[in-house]
């Protein structure tokens, strides 16, 4: 089974935020907290940072990849309170064979969230195709 990654954008920021001087921006504060989290349980997921997924207006912003299986972008994650709900989606979505939770399943902020979504990338042709040959 292929594992799953999680990205997780560490450049989000939210508008205001007390912690952010202090303790980083929101989306580094959340890679921390779901990496510490997936760690502790000893989850199979890779965790990887990311410097942007360009969805600025829907701050805190995560993904879920994985080959073969449909890609997720996820928003409106708040920092301090997310890692659980992302930890245990991608743990869902590693248990679903086409990356496809079922909808009944998916935690309210996954349902909420959902941004986009992006088919598997087709695997590559053994050898390319022949162009046809021109007509006389």
């Amino acid at each position: 089974m292929a594992r799953t990654t999680i990205h997780v954008c560490v450049t989000c920021k939210l508008a205001d935020d007390p912690l952010e001087e202090q303790h980083g921006r929101a989306g580094a504060r959340l890679h921390r907290a779901v990496a510490e989290l997936a760690a502790e349980r000893q989850a199979p997921v890779d965790i990887v940072a990311v410097e942007c997924l360009s969805v600025c207006k829907r701050p805190v912003t995560v993904g879920f990849a994985a080959a073969g299986k449909w890609t997720y972008v996820y928003g409106d994650f708040p920092a301090e309170v997310s890692a659980e709900t992302i930890v245990n989606g991608a743990l869902l979505y590693a248990d679903a064979p086409d990356g496809l939770i079922p909808w009944r399943q998916r935690p309210d902020m996954l349902k909420k969230g959902v941004i986009s979504r992006s088919p598997p990338l087709a695997a590559p042709a053994a050898s390319p195709s022949p162009l046809p040959e021109a007509a006389e």
